[in-house]
């Protein structure tokens, strides 16, 4: 196999046969129950995720942010309020995450409306950060514009630092925030031998869900 070329590229699943029935009710509750074995298989980054937007017009882009939360309303994440995703999520509130557990043969995707996060709840987490990532949203605060030079990053950031050094309160930036993800379809995805996946996809269907399999 020549491993610089992507139509050679093989990986066979051995995954043992998923129903509907094997899944809780609820996606937000399966998730955790999936979450928890990544976590414990050791995965790297567990909680990153693949978020996909589309602005007005049309063009979707995607990137590899972090989950922040969870809980039965939905899942959430923060970045600049500034950002090309937030611009597009602004035009478009609704958005697509992936959480790519490949290392297990699994993945995990929803879809769904978008809303803001309220100030006392980015104001927490903000405060819940590591200081250097404090300093970092503030010296990041032209998120997805071009900029001259690394240098002009480092610089900002030692601005930054100067003025709120290591133990000092740090405010949370205006235009820094969070999303959550309030899910109205959910795919569970586990591989199977001979590309015969199993897919259980989650659909609103009034107060609860309805499950189905999906052709791989």
């Amino acid at each position: 196999m020549n491993r610089l070329n992507p139509a050679e590229q093989r990986e066979s699943y051995r995954g043992t046969g998923l129903e509907p029935c094997d899944l809780s009710p609820d996606p937000i509750e399966q998730f955790r129950r999936w979450y928890a074995d990544a976590a414990d298989a050791g995965l790297p980054e567990v909680n990153a995720m693949v978020l996909a937007t589309a602005g007005a017009d049309g063009v979707p882009t995607a990137r590899t942010v972090l989950l922040k939360g969870l809980d039965e309303r939905g899942l959430t994440f923060y970045t600049n309020l500034t950002s090309r995703k937030a611009r597009a999520l602004a035009e478009n509130p609704r958005a697509s995450l992936l959480f790519p557990w490949h290392a297990m043969g699994r993945q995990v995707g929803f879809g769904g409306r978008v809303e803001y996060l309220t100030p006392q709840e980015n104001t927490r987490y903000f405060a819940s950060r590591p200081h250097g990532s404090q300093i970092g949203a503030w010296a990041s605060e032209h998120q997805s514009s071009p900029v001259p030079s690394r240098q002009v990053l480092e610089e900002r950031y030692e601005r930054y630092a100067q003025r709120w050094p290591e133990g000092s309160t740090v405010p949370r930036p205006d235009y820094w925030g969070g999303y959550r993800v309030l899910p109205d379809e959910a795919e569970f995805w586990q591989g199977g031998a001979d590309r015969m996946h199993d897919r259980i996809r989650y659909r609103r269907e009034g107060d609860g869900w309805l499950r189905e399999r999906l052709s791989p």
